[in-house]
């Protein structure tokens, strides 16, 4: 038992070296230890080793060292389900805490005088929408007790801007091209007078309109839709017919000055004193595999010379 305690003498700590045991060192193999009666047989599994015990490793690894696998049976125990996490219910806010703020957007965003503008603004803006709508309405339905006092006013804002016609369709779809020209006489410097050539008015906004893909209301309908009126509010020997006749060739003539103020050659021969226009209709020729045979020979109307004013003479119409 002596020599059993004496070998069993191992550091308490994994960090503390191992004592050997004083004498004249470890016995050798197969001897037993003094004061023992027998000795046990090699390979019988309780021999204790001729080296140092190990170290002891303590309570912390003894508990952090995984177990063996040494495989559990299946015993047709269900697998435990983990729970789905359950949203918290929402809490009351606490009685005089601040309530949270959501903030503005639009015009509510504006302060109390933009606000006031905007309300404005908007009202302005839908009223003149009502009005128009109105105008172009009353303009195009049957004649009725409005349309018949309030005539004049209608047809001075409808017209020629916003006219209401059926001519692209059936009965009467256009088969004509219809070119508007003009010329003028030109008060020269020296005191003569000259008279241009034809321009064609009608090529050269055909000319703006070819390769562009978004031409303009202006080069597209501004003097078609000019003419149109005029023809409309004049008799066959080009006299104007109510006041609107006198309406349409202030339009065409204000139009036509300004197409020719453009025009580098008249400015610098001299200032516009008259002008007069006319028009170029050519039938538009049907298709080959068509047996209908039509003159397509341009046919002239020509209006009476007109007096440019002096503040349209210099462009100032605009």
């Amino acid at each position: 038992m002596d020599a059993y305690d004496e070998d069993s003498r191992a550091p308490h700590g994994p960090d503390e070296p191992a004592e050997a045991p004083s004498g004249s060192g470890s016995p050798p193999p197969g001897a037993g230890s003094e004061g023992s009666s027998c000795s046990l047989p090699p390979g019988s599994g309780s021999e204790m080793s001729s080296g140092p015990l190990p170290p002891d490793p303590g309570p912390e690894a003894s508990s952090a060292a995984p177990l063996p696998d040494r495989g559990v049976p299946d015993l047709g125990v269900p697998e435990a389900r983990v729970p789905e996490p359950v949203a918290p219910e929402p809490v009351a806010p606490e009685p005089g805490a601040p309530e949270a703020v959501t903030p503005r957007t639009g015009v509510a965003a504006l302060s109390r005088r933009y606000q006031v503008v905007a309300a404005l603004a908007l009202a302005v803006v839908a009223v003149a929408a009502c009005a128009h709508l109105a105008m172009v309405f009353l303009s195009v339905a049957p004649a009725n007790t409005v349309s018949k006092a309030h005539g004049k006013a209608i047809d001075e804002w409808v017209f020629p801007e916003f006219e209401q016609n059926w001519k692209l369709f059936a009965p009467n779809p256009l088969q004509q091209n219809i070119d508007v020209q003009v010329r003028a006489q030109v008060r020269t410097k020296d005191g003569g007078v000259s008279t241009t050539g034809w321009y064609d008015l009608s090529a050269q906004d055909g000319a703006k309109i070819d390769g562009n893909p978004l031409p303009s209301h202006t080069q597209q309908n501004e003097l078609r839709r000019a003419w149109d009126f005029l023809v409309s509010t004049h008799s066959t020997d080009n006299k104007p017919v109510g006041l609107r006749g006198s309406l349409s060739e202030q339009y065409v003539r204000r139009i036509v000055v300004m197409r020719l103020c453009g025009v580098d050659a008249i400015k610098k021969e001299g200032v516009i004193e008259r002008v007069q226009v006319r028009s170029s209709t050519t039938n538009v020729a049907p298709p080959d595999w068509s047996g209908e045979r039509i003159s397509t020979s341009p046919v002239y109307r020509v209006l009476s010379w007109w007096t440019v004013p002096a503040d349209e003479a210099a462009g100032g119409v605009r």
